[in-house]
């Protein structure tokens, strides 16, 4: 199945049956993340999503609201659906990873316009290709202030068809190029194994 196609109520458990595969569920999704997040920085994390991740984020939503009618799961289907990858895309969450009020007050004014700030360089660095992150549109205008940044955002890249063979040939690194961030600037270049799971995502398996 495409990783672009919808999740729906069949896709969800009940509560009682998602009890009883949750802890496997939750390890299945841990593995996979792990090839799916990338840290850049200090303080910023990019999460790549796809349908087990969507389902996991509904179901542990569903889980946490005591969510039972099909009218609120579908509410939550509408919005992580809108956060899956179209082939030829990578979808992500970015989280700046602050912990403390005293973090929250230094890196969210300055890290305004962070969400169209990041950026995957693709091949050698002499010829790399950039394809640049665009903020999902739908959250963007809940999420994006002049003065201050959200601590999450959801952000989408475009790649062409020769990009994607690009990608897969490698190198990839992942990068923030945002005045305010320097240590994001470097960048953080993607394993193998990462690029083979985002390959999956961008090809539409």
């Amino acid at each position: 199945m495409s990783e672009a196609t919808p999740l729906t109520l069949a896709d969800i458990s009940d509560q009682r049956a998602y009890e009883r595969e949750r802890d496997e569920f939750r390890r299945r999704v841990i593995e996979v993340k792990k090839l799916r997040r990338v840290s850049i920085g200090p303080v910023i994390t990019v999460t790549f999503e796809n349908r087990l991740t969507m389902r996991f984020q509904v179901q542990e939503m569903a889980r946490a609201e005591r969510m039972f009618s099909d009218k609120q799961i579908q509410g939550e289907l509408d919005v992580y659906n809108r956060l899956l990858p179209a082939p030829g895309e990578l979808s992500a969450t970015l989280f700046l990873e602050l912990t403390d009020d005293a973090l929250l007050r230094e890196w969210l004014p300055k890290l305004v316009g962070i969400e169209k700030a990041v950026e995957f360089r693709i091949g050698p660095a002499d010829s790399e290709d950039i394809v640049r992150s665009v903020p999902e549109a739908e959250h963007a205008s809940h999420l994006t202030r002049e003065t201050v940044t959200s601590a999450v955002h959801y952000i989408r890249f475009r790649f062409t068809e020769a990009q994607i063979a690009a990608f897969a040939d490698g190198p990839v690194v992942l990068a923030v190029s945002h005045p305010q961030y320097p240590d994001g600037a470097s960048g953080t270049e993607l394993s193998s194994a990462a690029r083979a799971e985002l390959l999956g995502d961008l090809r539409g398996d």
